[in-house]
């Protein structure tokens, strides 16, 4: 390999906040000359570094010398900065990702690499950052070249502590091959891991599964779910055509509704969304309670399971994945599914008029 074609850049992790480019720069080029230094800070994280040197001898053995010491009271984290310039990009497509979920704000990217580092050679590893405030979502993806690897660390890093939390850890995209019973649809784009589990709660688990004419079981739901976790609840409506099924954690019900939304079972074309979590928060509840409460008679609306609700002959299709807002009912708080949000609102005790009331009242389900 070239001396040009050689890597001349390092990247310099946990500075601390009141480091300087131009100290930053004199202190590396203690070691070789320095060709520029670029600081880039985000906020509620430390900032991070890029120095380039004129040669790559002299970035070398910045690396070799500069990682692990202490510069203003911090340990620096130093190592070879992923330049798409000079080095070929990895294609981690048949890699193996690892989720991992309840992440401590504070913690970054060279942390999370150097707890999972012993299990294997990493490809990979990215916290996901809300994109206007860059602030950690989190949770975070690690990719292993191994399977083997990536399996060791799910097993030894579920439940340990990192950073303030105790984090969780299981496959960022699980695709078995499906039963004989269900296949994918021709039509329809299938959602992915990340888009699906930004679309609710970090602690719902419960999944809406509806577009069934005919054949809902309970024993289906079981089988066509089982692969995607431990299964808490299984409640179908037949005379409806969907049922909720609850999980014991948010990323099997996150796998579920990625892998079998828009698929075929038993020969119909399913969809899946979220449902409501249970003791979850709504949109204003006083809003909605003057003018509605007094209008809505529950016999009007007898189909749902437990708080999830929906008027007579509707198709919960068409409405917000999985988007509910708290009903006060005078007996209680109860639920019900909103049409597509931003479509209406009921606001000062005014009755939306453009289709029928969405807002269940409360009723005990019958007994099936």
């Amino acid at each position: 390999m070239s001396e040009e074609s050689q890597p001349k850049t390092l990247y310099v992790g946990n500075l601390d906040a009141s480091v300087s480019e131009d100290l930053l720069c004199t202190l590396f080029s203690q070691i070789g000359p320095v060709k520029g230094c670029k600081i880039i800070r985000e906020p509620g994280n430390d900032p991070y570094a890029f120095v380039e040197f004129t040669n790559h001898q002299s970035a070398s053995t910045a690396l070799a010398a500069m990682n692990k010491r202490s510069f203003l009271d911090k340990e620096m984290k130093v190592n070879w900065a992923t330049s798409p310039g000079n080095q070929p990009k990895t294609d981690t497509s048949n890699h193996h990702h690892i989720f991992v979920g309840d992440l401590s704000p504070e913690i970054e990217t060279d942390t999370l690499r150097e707890a999972f580092a012993p299990f294997g050679e990493i490809s990979n590893c990215r916290i996901v950052r809300d994109p206007q405030t860059l602030k950690s979502k989190g949770y975070a993806f690690v990719s292993f070249v191994k399977k083997a690897e990536a399996e060791n660390a799910i097993q030894a890093m579920n439940g340990q502590w990192l950073g303030s939390r105790s984090i969780r850890t299981n496959w960022s995209t699980r695709k078995p091959p499906p039963p004989r019973s269900e296949k994918p649809a021709t039509k329809g784009k299938q959602p992915t891991f990340e888009e699906v589990y930004n679309q609710s709660s970090p602690t719902n688990c419960t999944v809406y599964c509806g577009g069934f004419t005919n054949g809902i079981t309970e024993e289906l739901m079981q089988k066509t779910f089982s692969r995607f976790g431990i299964i808490q609840d299984i409640r179908v409506f037949k005379d409806k055509g969907y049922a909720f099924i609850r999980f014991a954690n948010k990323e099997s019900a996150t796998h579920a509704i990625e892998n079998i939304h828009n698929t075929e079972i038993n020969g119909q074309i399913v969809k899946c969304f979220w449902g409501k979590e249970n003791g979850g928060l709504g949109a204003d509840s006083s809003s909605m309670q003057q003018g509605v409460v007094n209008n809505v008679q529950a016999t009007q609306y007898p189909y749902g399971y437990g708080q999830y609700w929906y008027p007579q002959g509707a198709y919960p299709q068409g409405y917000m994945q999985g988007y509910a807002y708290q009903y006060p009912y005078p007996t209680g708080q109860q639920y019900c599914v909103m049409p597509q949000q931003g479509q209406w609102s009921a606001q000062g005790g005014q009755q939306p008029n453009t289709t029928p009331m969405m807002y269940a009242a409360m009723q005990k389900y019958p007994s099936q």
